[in-house]
């Protein structure tokens, strides 16, 4: 018997797949090949190479049989003893489980946060259409550009002009885009537990601007081209403000899954309140 093993124990193995560093390397090389869609080719050809030596290497343990080795561990024989006479169980009442977050605001209240803040962050960009290129229609045509004519390669002049359809995209995008940004936040603000405002309205827009930077020039190269991202940013902001002030501002309402959606959405339901009152206390 070895002598650091206890009294009643013993000495067995155990039959575990053999440890591999090559799943490692398959997910460093395809963060690789992604990060050279933004940076440079070359990263990406490095990712991909680290990808097929790491998915060669972990195939060739796994296939046509899976590698093992034998672990040995020392087994001991713990008695369990205790000096009660029953087991006392915890009953927990069903309306004492908590749903978390435990409180969070209303589903109009993100619409109505949202367009505000769609509101909020026109005149920014309206504002920059007439200094930089002395046309409201400007911005707005960079918004809606799938509905500008000769938009596969646009002149200055072509985008400064007044497109109706343009108008029109970019209204439906626009909007729609706000509403549902706004239900986000609405969903999310409980959740920040300090200084919501700051994290959803300033730090959250940053993050979003700094990411569509770095996708834009490869999706969209030619709308790239004629954003001004410090702009951008500052309609960004203004969106985020206004939106996070105009929701964190709604009362809030009890996370409960037997709430009904009309109580859900905020809207006032004193018949349904008071049979949901009742069937609690039931």
């Amino acid at each position: 018997m070895n002598e650091q093993q206890k009294p009643g124990s013993h000495t067995e193995t155990i039959h575990l797949p053999a440890p591999t560093a090559w799943p490692i390397v398959l997910a460093f090389g395809s963060t690789l090949l992604f990060a050279g869609l933004v940076t440079s080719p070359w990263i990406s050809v490095l990712g991909g190479i680290l990808m097929v030596c790491g998915a060669v290497g972990w195939f060739r343990l796994v296939l046509p049989h899976e590698v093992h080795e034998d672990i040995p561990v020392v087994v001991e024989h713990i008695p369990i003893e205790t000096t009660r006479r029953e087991v006392e169980r915890i009953v927990i009442p069903e309306g004492d489980r908590a749903h978390l977050p435990v409180e969070t605001y209303p589903i109009i209240s993100g619409i109505k946060g949202g367009l505000a803040g769609g509101v909020a962050m026109i005149p920014p960009a309206l504002l920059y259409g007439l200094i930089a290129q002395h046309s409201i229609w400007y911005p707005v045509n960079l918004l809606g550009g799938a509905g500008v004519a000769n938009w596969r390669n646009p002149t200055t002049a072509d985008i400064a002009a007044f497109h109706w359809q343009g108008l029109l995209v970019a209204n439906v995008i626009h909007w729609t885009a706000c509403v549902l940004v706004g239900l986000l936040y609405g969903a999310m603000l409980p959740m920040l537990p300090r200084r919501p405002i700051l994290l959803g309205g300033v730090i959250a827009p940053v993050l979003w601007t700094g990411m569509l930077h770095s996708v834009m020039g490869v999706v969209n190269p030619v709308l790239d081209e004629h954003i001004a991202w410090g702009w951008f940013l500052i309609s960004q902001v203004c969106f985020g403000v206004v939106a996070g002030v105009v929701v964190a501002r709604q009362e809030r309402i009890r996370t409960t899954q037997s709430l009904p959606f009309l109580m859900r959405m905020g809207i006032e339901t004193p018949g349904l309140v008071q049979e949901h009152k009742e069937d609690d206390r039931k």
